[in-house]
């Protein structure tokens, strides 16, 4: 049994850059950015943080491209794939490996700041690969009483 998986939440390190393949499929790449906090053997807070290359293909593309900017909160669940190249100038062999993306997620709106570390939002658009959107739980904001429940 194989599993290539790659599930990551981050903040976008630039705007998305969109481009057309020849076929017409619109492209869009992006790197997020995900932060790791812990406390060494000292007892000292260590940071560090993570950059992951992220691409998205077809309607996702484009509205990741419209929709995100650097400093936006987003979930990206995909594949990890490593692709080469030889480099014109120099003739070196090149390697990238990135996240291709099956589905995205956006974080929250937030007035002001550069965006979010909660994903929890009623309102958040999930865009598959085919570029629909996925149905999501939208929560009532009051509490619910027990006795009235009909049954």
């Amino acid at each position: 049994m194989y599993l290539n998986k790659a599930i990551v939440i981050g903040n976008l390190t630039r705007d998305p850059e969109l481009k057309s393949l020849p076929s017409g499929i619109k492209v869009c790449s992006f790197s997020l950015a995900t932060n790791r906090v812990w406390k060494d053997k000292n007892g000292a807070r260590q940071e560090s943080a993570d950059y992951h290359n992220v691409v998205v293909f077809g309607r996702q593309a484009e509205t990741v491209a419209q929709y995100m900017k650097k400093g936006s909160s987003m979930m990206v669940e995909g594949r990890m794939q490593t692709r080469s190249w030889d480099d014109k100038n120099s003739g070196e062999k090149k390697y990238r490996t990135e996240i291709v993306a099956e589905k995205t997620q956006f974080g929250p709106k937030s007035a002001g700041s550069t965006g979010g570390s909660s994903m929890s939002s009623p309102k958040t658009p999930t865009v598959d690969v085919a570029g629909g959107e996925v149905d999501t739980i939208e929560y009532p904001e009051e509490d619910i009483n027990p006795e009235d429940i009909p049954f």
